[in-house]
């Protein structure tokens, strides 16, 4: 609803805010800041806009729409457009970026080299199944496609440095596990979990470690303590990487942290970003920008998002249902626009300038628990390709909120589906001109009455960002 808000008020004054919004200057860092900056601000580089190009764009009322110049500056034929906002702030606060990643092992680390049991056990591991493994001995590396959105809140910095960087933090943290991934034969970790509660007694069995101690400690044996069983957990390989996403994440939130005593890094900023790995899309969120798949008509949710009303729904659900974890001080939760807060205990929520906007804080110590932005939803979402034959026509979307605003996904997916039959299927622009006609659609017509969407229904007053991404190059790799 706040969103909706500004969007209207942005709507309303056109471009009159922007004369007067001088809250950034031109390297998109705070005006007061004598600190310099990390990096200045630009436009995604996937664009190729010159310097004039950048400044001609930032029109807040003709509100260009920019595509891209030519496709294959992004993998797979991947569409994408933008659009700047009515007048909310002088520059597009949105961000976005595109690799191809390399991902080696790190230097001095050790490889495993598995011997003939441990691959046999190896090829057992259901856990192995249906992942794409590929074993290629001779390969120094494992290479992945990176699509990144950010939407910067109060300022563009720390959505220009989280474009710039993250995916390094990505790459960083993949490197751990590479070894494991492409390598079919090495196990991967096992953790071991507490022995159920309602196990019964006389049906204990030792584990492959108590057995291995020539049975010291075995239940029954005179003199000692009772045995304590663990069971073994196999680590799936698409949790590993999950894992390495989540703290690419945290450590890019941190860096962001560390680094405003030395730069200066205006605002905060949500991230949305896909790893394509091995046949899976792996999908993390941190914010309200939103990720779709449209296959075939379906709608596939590919993120949940984290905004001041579904944690005020997760809250309040703890609040009936478990209480304790929420201490004895909840009580209605409200948010302001800048400084919100709410004491559970011993954190409190607040609004966090610094990578991803809301997350907890502990009073005492004021340290950012950055997982628990997502709340208790899913972190990363996964998508195996190989499970599907996909079509010319089954694509991702990924957007900022500047879309999701004011249309649906059913609206989207529609849009989608109207679109794409009309272009021919093998017209490298195809999925660029759907990224175009999506933002078309979310920004509208100006009018007397400001910017206007179908069934004059008020339209978006802010940053759009639209990533279109066709799945059928997916099922090439798989």
């Amino acid at each position: 609803m706040l969103t909706r808000v500004k969007s209207a008020v942005a709507n309303f004054m056109g471009g009159i805010m922007a004369g007067s919004s001088g809250s950034e200057h031109s390297g998109g860092g705070c005006g007061g800041s004598d600190l310099p900056l990390r990096f200045p601000y630009g436009r995604p580089e996937f664009l190729g806009l010159s310097q004039d190009e950048v400044e001609c764009s930032a029109d807040h009322i003709a509100r260009p729409i920019l595509i891209l110049k030519e496709t294959r500056r992004l993998p797979w034929a991947t569409g994408y457009a933008e659009v700047i906002n009515a007048g909310k702030s002088t520059h597009n606060e949105d961000q976005a970026s595109c690799e191809v990643l390399t991902v080696k092992k790190k230097a001095g680390a050790i490889t495993s080299t598995p011997n003939r049991n441990s691959a046999k056990r190896r090829s057992s591991l259901p856990n192995g199944e249906g992942l794409q493994l590929k074993e290629n001995s001779e390969s120094e590396g494992i290479s992945c496609h990176y699509w990144s959105l950010f939407d910067g809140h109060a300022g563009s910095g720390a959505a220009v440095v989280a474009s710039r960087l993250l995916q390094h933090h990505v790459t960083e943290q993949l490197q751990d596990i590479v070894e494991i991934l492409k390598n079919s034969a090495v196990l991967p970790p096992t953790c071991l979990g507490e022995e159920p509660d309602h196990t019964p007694a006389n049906s204990r069995t030792l584990t492959r470690a108590a057995s291995l101690r020539g049975g010291v400690g075995a239940p029954g044996s005179p003199g000692t303590p009772p045995t304590r069983f663990f069971t073994e957990k196999k680590i799936p390989h698409e949790c590993l990487v999950i894992g390495a996403l989540e703290s690419a994440f945290k450590e890019m939130d941190l860096q962001i942290e560390r680094e405003r005593s030395l730069y200066n890094i205006s605002g905060g900023c949500t991230a949305l970003i896909v790893v394509c790995l091995l046949g899976k899309l792996y999908v993390a969120n941190a914010g309200d920008s939103r990720a779709i798949i449209v296959r075939n008509g379906e709608i596939i949710p590919m993120s949940s998002e984290f905004t001041p009303e579904t944690e005020r729904q997760r809250l309040q659900y703890l609040a009936f249902m478990q209480p304790h974890l929420l201490g004895n001080e909840f009580t209605h939760l409200e948010f302001p626009r800048r400084v919100q807060r709410k004491e559970l205990g011993k954190k409190m929520l607040y609004r966090d300038f610094n990578m991803t906007g809301w997350a907890y804080k502990t009073i005492e110590d004021d340290d950012l628990k950055f997982p628990l932005i997502y709340g208790e939803g899913k972190k990363v979402r996964v998508y195996d390709l190989s499970k599907y034959e996909h079509g010319a026509d089954d694509v991702l979307i990924l957007a900022t909120d500047g879309l999701w605003d004011v249309l649906s996904n059913e609206e989207v997916a529609e849009a989608i589906t109207q679109f794409l039959p009309n272009c021919d299927p093998d017209d490298p622009h195809r999925y660029t001109l759907a990224a175009q006609d999506l933002v078309m659609r979310a920004r509208g017509v100006l009018k007397d009455r400001g910017w206007r969407i179908s069934n004059d229904r008020l339209g978006s007053g802010d940053d759009i960002s639209v990533y279109v991404i066709p799945l059928i190059h997916g099922n090439k790799l798989s």
